[in-house]
């Protein structure tokens, strides 16, 4: 045998990684820190951003979605932010197609994608390419439970989805009215719990050689760090912004009114709450997001988890820590 077929497994593993669409995650809880780092990990790699967030794709939605600034970009390209108007339909399944798309896009310049935000449901949708087919044309049952919900409230819908599904329940809050309608959607229509089909597409094989970073903090500083940027959203004119929402001919039913900050705001301008009520809700509703957001990374698997005081909050440090890890894993 000649020389040129020697090739050892470690070879083999090394071809097959470099022929593998190459991917970087990096996520965490809201207020955590992920636009910053990612800004720099994005410049040390040749790397390109692809938002991973429900509302930042919005156009007019900036203050409440904490929407990375275009000077704060640094150079680096962003994708999927700014592409809808608020009026217009968003779901996971919008989500994973522009996704894919932004990942072809980005690999045709020879960059490597870097998926950035804190919806976990959208990254697992992307990275394990989780079919959507049991989506039919029959939307009559959504109707019937969207008119539920409407009239007789969003806890009916969720006691509901306890009783079929109390796994869901664990990761879906109770006015995620859409999510919540979906599941339901699905049991009636499949018999088969969501949270079964979601766990089932996640033992699928990633179609992308990845690495999979969690960017966390300790919790008193994080629920801190949440409450200041509620403040921050009001002095900067979050009040303001959903005016000129509603002006525009948004409420509350539209997917984009869903988003924390936004449904309080506009209960707030619609006389249905005070002011001080209205943030109350927002911090403590984001403070239960962000605790469902880390549920919900500590159930996924092959993650690379970030804890900030363990770099004693150093940016280099962390930063030093991922290329590394990227390294072993032949992505850069």
């Amino acid at each position: 045998m000649s020389e040129a077929n020697l090739i050892n497994d470690t070879d083999l593993m090394n071809i097959a990684d470099k022929d593998m669409k190459k991917l970087v995650i990096l996520t965490g809880p809201t207020a955590v820190g992920k636009s910053a780092l990612s800004i720099a990990l994005a410049k040390e790699i040749g790397g390109e951003i692809i938002s991973a967030d429900s509302m930042q794709v919005y156009r007019n939605m900036d203050i409440g979605s904490a929407k990375i600034l275009s000077e704060e970009m640094d150079g680096v390209p962003h994708h999927l932010i700014d592409v809808l108007e608020p009026m217009e339909e968003f779901n996971v399944v919008i989500f994973q197609k522009m996704a894919k798309a932004a990942i072809d896009e980005i690999r045709s310049r020879g960059h490597i994608p870097i998926l950035v935000g804190g919806t976990g449901f959208y990254i697992q949708a992307v990275l394990y390419d989780i079919d959507f087919t049991h989506n039919d044309e029959d939307t009559s049952l959504r109707t019937q439970l969207e008119e539920l919900a409407r009239t007789q409230g969003n806890e009916v819908l969720y006691e509901q989805l306890k009783q079929i599904d109390p796994e869901s329940c664990e990761t879906i809050h109770a006015n995620n009215v859409k999510r919540v309608i979906r599941a339901i959607e699905f049991y009636r229509k499949t018999g088969k719990k969501i949270s079964q089909h979601n766990k089932e597409q996640h033992e699928n094989i990633s179609p992308y050689h990845f690495a999979y970073f969690v960017l966390n903090d300790d919790r008193a500083k994080l629920y801190e760090k949440i409450d200041r940027r509620v403040d921050e959203m009001i002095e900067q004119g979050l009040v303001a912004e959903v005016e000129k929402l509603k002006a525009m001919g948004c409420t509350r039913d539209l997917v984009s009114m869903q988003g924390l900050g936004y449904k309080e705001i506009l209960d707030y301008l619609n006389g249905s709450c005070s002011l001080e009520e209205a943030i109350y809700l927002i911090k403590r509703d984001t403070r239960h997001f962000a605790k469902r957001q880390l549920t919900w990374f500590r159930r996924e698997k092959d993650v690379t988890w970030v804890d900030k005081q363990i770099f004693d909050y150093n940016s280099q440090q962390i930063l030093d820590y991922m290329m590394e890890k990227l390294y072993m894993k032949n992505i850069i």
